[in-house]
């Protein structure tokens, strides 16, 4: 009989990376006179600790560093023999619960915690697993005992019967025709019988009638091969009570020896509960879904009407800046304000739609591995004129080691050049910054950025990656979005990797990423040149070449319009609309077309469709120019056959080399930069 002194007295394991949150619990459970208490910060430290103490109950983290819960229950089965995991998740992600129950564990807990929930359900597991033990002890006296029960079995059917009863499952034994040898008090209570009514009638009686041609099959399955079956391990039915109505039930099966005969013994649990968990967890899982496909729907739409407006503002300015004859001095001051203004502006789109795209599961990233060095030498020449702007030494420690990391090349670049960014822009006068790496582990690899800039308090780093938080620098004469950082997290998370800062005030900043060390590829990519500013590339008398325009806009097309006025070798046609587009395309065979994607009458892809699928204009390379410049968009347009993918605003140079490249397709048949990939 379990008192409340055993389940006092049962031995708790916490498991949480959080030292306020395993604080929190040890004192709630040292409150209710709980003492046999042990905890730890680090997961690779249970299975050790399980084996040697074999606790009753373990409350464990999902979300930890290098390994999460759910490979902890993975190695807790490996070592626990009976099998059983005595296991109550904490986790403050809903979605991780069904997940959690059907990796084995037994319960769970929500974040933030609810003391008298907390209480409550260590109460019960530690309840449940002495039960447990004390089943498990009692079976192998059965065991060992079998031939001397048998012989008295209505002797021993009573204090068989007081176990089972204590158990919180429905227990069935039935013999090899499927007779009811013996049953419990919560088989009465789950299935609405008697025990008169139930013994000695055949066991289809708990089971609907459509399983009665299947079930003795099963059976006589079981008993050719009698071997425990767990809970859980794919016997999901359905049990009908007596009135008639059924519900779904979950079993384990046990072959119970005798001297006489082989019995089967089945643990029946009631899953109603769980069923209704899992069907509002699947309609939430669906309404988040569509909640995020509305945000992404959203957010490029958002990206659309942002990027035309920028894209007429920065391409006229780049114009304005280069034209001939040059500004005047006045004239180029507002002019850098102008794009200044507009890049930061881009900056700050594009940042928050990172920041929305990371919170919605939707940014895809490419890992593979990738030389850290090239990219440390690329974020180098990045930084360098913002640097010698604000009177910045900035110094790279030489990497004599050929270190690969596994990450997506453009994000890692992203992150650093915002670490050094804010290195630079929040430094004293005359500071420095210093880029060192060093292998911390046999796995992993730490960047470090250390500045010489005022440092951070305590109060500030606990706040520090907060979004639109800039720690009080909103008054200050440094722009910032106060999501970089944020964003940068978030990446370097998606990434495997980790993020972190150290801080004295009035010496200065530590930021470092780690990154996971991969083995060299086989082929390492080329990494491509800075790319100087483009002049057209034609040869003197070389004939007259056209681009077809198809855009709506007329400011996008006067800009465009200036932009090819620069080139002697071009000249170019303007369709207002995809049907006109289209028709202008098989009158002049045009060298390249140009096309939006948003266009009155038919779209931009299903202007391409028609071109690529006649014959006289099938061969014409067509350049996509959109203001659609989510990540999914893109792909959209490259997928549909698009030659390359320009995103509006036109980056002049951008802009010429790839006009460049699809000219020479036209002329070669042959994809330059493709060629160099391959």
């Amino acid at each position: 009989m379990i008192t409340s002194s055993d389940i006092l007295h049962g031995k708790i394991l916490i498991v949480d990376d959080q030292k306020a949150d395993v604080l929190l619990l040890e004192r709630m459970l040292h409150g209710a006179d709980y003492t046999a208490i042990t905890s730890t910060m680090d997961p690779h430290a249970v299975c050790e600790l399980h084996r040697k103490h074999r606790y009753d109950l373990i409350l464990l983290d999902l979300q930890m560093p290098d390994m999460d819960g759910f490979q902890v229950m993975e190695d807790l089965k490996k070592i626990d023999p009976d099998g059983y995991l005595p296991v109550i998740v904490i986790t403050a992600q809903p979605g991780h619960k069904l997940r959690a129950l059907e990796a084995g564990a037994k319960d769970f807990i929500s974040k933030p915690f609810d003391v008298a929930e907390v209480l409550a359900r260590v109460r019960n597991m530690l309840k449940v697993r002495l039960l447990h033990r004390e089943a498990q002890k009692y079976s192998k006296m059965l065991e060992q005992r079998a031939e001397e029960r048998i012989a008295d079995l209505q002797e021993s059917e009573s204090l068989f019967r007081n176990y089972t009863d204590s158990t919180p499952d429905a227990i069935v034994i039935v013999d090899r025709d499927g007779n009811i040898v013996l049953v419990n008090l919560q088989t009465e209570t789950l299935f609405g019988y008697s025990r008169t009514e139930l013994l000695d009638r055949k066991v289809e009686l708990l089971i609907p009638e459509r399983y009665h041609g299947v079930h003795p099959g099963h059976r006589d399955r079981f008993f050719a091969e009698p071997n425990y079956r767990p809970m859980g391990a794919g016997l999901e039915l359905f049990g009908r009570r007596k009135d008639g109505t059924e519900f779904p039930i979950e079993i384990s099966l046990s072959p119970l020896e005798t001297k006489a005969r082989t019995l089967v013994s089945s643990s029946i649990r009631d899953i109603t509960e769980r069923r209704q968990v899992e069907a509002a967890l699947t309609n939430a899982k669906a309404v988040a879904e569509k909640a995020n496909l509305a945000k992404s729907d959203f957010l490029s739409s958002m990206s659309h009407e942002l990027r035309s407006p920028l894209n007429a503002i920065l391409g006229f300015a780049q114009l304005m800046e280069s034209g001939s004859p040059p500004p005047t001095p006045t004239q180029k001051t507002s002019i850098e304000q102008i794009l200044h203004g507009g890049w930061y502006l881009l900056e700050l789109i594009n940042e928050i739609l990172d920041l929305a795209l990371i919170e919605s599961g939707k940014l895809s990233l490419s890992l593979e591995p990738m030389a850290l060095p090239e990219v440390l030498l690329d974020c180098q020449a990045m930084i360098e004129l913002q640097a010698q702007k604000s009177g910045i030494r900035v110094s790279f420690t030489q990497i004599d080691a050929p270190y690969f990391v596994e990450a997506d090349r453009t994000r890692v670049k992203q992150v650093l050049i915002n670490l050094l960014s804010n290195a630079i822009k929040y430094n004293r006068a005359q500071g420095t910054v210093e880029v060192t790496c060093s292998a911390n582990t046999a796995e992993r690899i730490r960047i470090s950025v250390q500045d010489t800039g005022e440092g951070l308090s305590p109060e500030k780093l606990a706040q520090l990656f907060q979004p639109f938080n800039r720690l009080g620098q909103e008054a200050s004469a440094e722009e910032g979005t106060g999501i970089g950082l944020v964003v940068s997290k978030r990446l370097v998370e998606l990434m495997g990797g980790e993020i972190g800062v150290e801080s004295t005030v009035g010496v200065g900043s530590v930021f470092w990423i780690e990154l996971n060390l991969a083995a060299e590829p086989q082929f390492a990519a080329v990494a491509g040149e800075p790319l100087a500013l483009l002049q057209a590339r034609v040869q003197h008398g070389a004939a007259l070449r056209t681009l077809l325009y198809v855009e709506d806009n007329r400011a996008n097309m006067h800009l465009v319009e200036q932009l090819i006025e620069r080139r002697p070798d071009m000249r170019l046609l303007g369709a207002g609309d995809g049907a006109r587009g289209i028709a202008l395309a098989r009158a002049h065979q045009p060298e390249v077309i140009l096309m939006d994607i948003n266009l009155p009458g038919i779209s931009g892809i299903q202007a391409l469709k028609i071109l690529r699928e006649d014959p006289v204009t099938a061969h014409i390379p067509v350049l996509a120019l959109s203001a659609n410049a989510m990540p999914h968009d893109i792909k959209k347009g490259l997928e549909a056959g698009f030659f390359r993918y320009l995103t509006k605003p036109i980056k002049v140079n951008e802009f010429m080399e790839t006009l460049d490249l699809a000219l020479e397709f036209a002329e070669t048949g042959l994809d330059n930069e493709t060629q160099l990939i391959t």
